[in-house]
C-alpha cells in the first residue's frame, strides 16, 4: 500500500495534469470513475493485498458474513482511491462548498469539553479521510496533531496539509519529552490535540485490541491523566459524492487514579477505537497490514 502511495505522490506533473482534467467532469461522474478505477487496479495488480485484507477481515470480523466482508473489501479499496484523490489533487478545493462537504454530528461534546478550561484531546482511528477531519478541526479550533513523516510515501501528504495551515509534530523526529511537553502546553492553553490512536510500533505497550494483544500508543491516556484533560472520541467516514461525516462522541472526563490508571485508560480507549472501526469497517485504513500488529 505504501509503495502505491509513494509512486503516486512522486509524479507531481502527472498529478497536476489529472487535477486539470478532473475539474472538467461533474463530481458525481468523477467519483464513479475513481471508484471503478481503484477497484479495477486492485483486481488486476493487487491480488496479494486484496487477499490480505479479506483474511484480516475474516479474523477480526467473524460475526459478519463472507458476502459482507467481500463488500467491505471492495468498498475499502474504492475508499482508498477516493482518499488519495482528495488528498493529492482535490485538497486545494477544500474551501469550495465547505458547508456541503462536511456533515458534523455531536460537535457539542467537544465544545462542552473545552468549556471545562483544560483543553481537549480528540481521539480517533485512521478512518474516513482523517486528513480532512484534521483540516476542519484546525479551521475551527486551535489544534495540533502528532503524525509521522519519516516514511517517504507519507511525508508529502503531511507537507501538503502543513502548507494549508495544519500544525503537527513528527513523532519519529521529535524527542519524546519535548513532544509531550509541547502537547501538554497546548492543552493547558485551552487547545485541541488531535491524536490517531491506532498507530502501531513494536515499542508501544501491550493493549487488547479486537480480542488480541497488540501495541498502541499511551500518549492520550498519559496526557489525559496528568492534566485531567477530557478525551472526545471521534471518527470520520465517507458519505459519497465527496461528502464526509464527522461524528463526535461524549467526552471521557473523569479518570481513575493509582498505578494502573494509565493502563486502564488505554484499555478503555482501545475499546473505543475498536467500536468505531466496527461501525464502518470498510473505511479503516489498516486492513492491509492488520496481521502485522498481533503479538503471538
Amino acid at each position: 500500500m505504501y509503495d502505491w502511495i509513494g509512486n503516486m505522490v512522486s509524479e507531481e506533473a502527472r498529478l497536476q495534469s489529472w487535477a486539470r482534467w478532473s475539474r472538467r467532469l461533474p463530481r458525481r461522474w468523477l467519483e464513479k470513475l475513481i471508484r471503478s478505477a481503484a477497484w479495477l487496479l486492485v483486481c488486476i495488480w493487487g491480488r496479494g493485498i486484496r487477499r490480505a485484507v479479506l483474511n484480516n477481515m475474516s479474523e477480526l470480523l467473524p460475526d459478519r458474513t463472507d458476502r459482507e466482508r467481500r463488500r467491505y473489501a471492495r468498498q475499502y479499496f474504492q475508499h482508498a482511491g477516493m482518499t488519495l484523490y482528495e488528498i493529492l489533487i482535490d485538497a486545494e478545493r477544500l474551501t469550495e462548498g465547505e458547508g456541503r462537504r462536511f456533515e458534523l454530528h455531536g460537535e457539542r461534546h467537544l465544545e462542552e469539553a473545552l468549556r471545562l478550561g483544560r483543553g481537549a484531546i480528540v481521539y480517533a482511528p485512521h478512518m474516513g479521510n482523517f486528513f480532512y477531519a484534521y483540516w476542519l478541526l484546525s479551521r475551527k479550533y486551535p489544534c495540533i496533531t502528532v503524525g509521522t513523516a519519516s516514511d517517504p510515501a507519507l511525508a508529502p501528504l503531511y507537507r501538503r496539509f502543513e502548507a494549508m495551515g495544519c500544525q503537527g509534530l513528527d513523532y519519529d523526529r521529535t524527542p519524546p519529552l519535548k513532544l509531550y511537553r509541547a502537547l501538554s502546553r497546548h492543552v493547558q492553553a485551552g487547545g485541541v490535540v488531535f491524536l490517531l490512536g491506532d498507530f502501531y510500533r513494536p515499542t508501544f505497550p501491550h493493549v487488547p485490541f479486537f480480542g488480541r494483544l497488540s501495541r498502541l500508543p499511551q500518549g492520550a491516556a498519559a496526557l489525559a491523566l496528568d492534566g485531567n484533560v477530557p478525551i472526545v472520541p471521534m471518527y470520520a467516514c465517507r458519505l459519497g459524492e465527496f461528502r464526509h461525516q464527522i461524528r463526535f462522541e461524549p467526552g471521557i472526563v473523569n479518570w481513575g487514579s493509582g498505578k494502573d490508571a494509565r493502563r486502564q485508560a488505554s484499555v478503555e480507549l482501545s475499546g473505543r477505537l475498536e467500536q468505531m472501526i466496527r461501525e464502518r469497517p470498510d473505511q479503516w485504513f489498516y486492513w492491509f497490514n492488520a496481521h502485522e500488529r498481533w503479538e503471538l
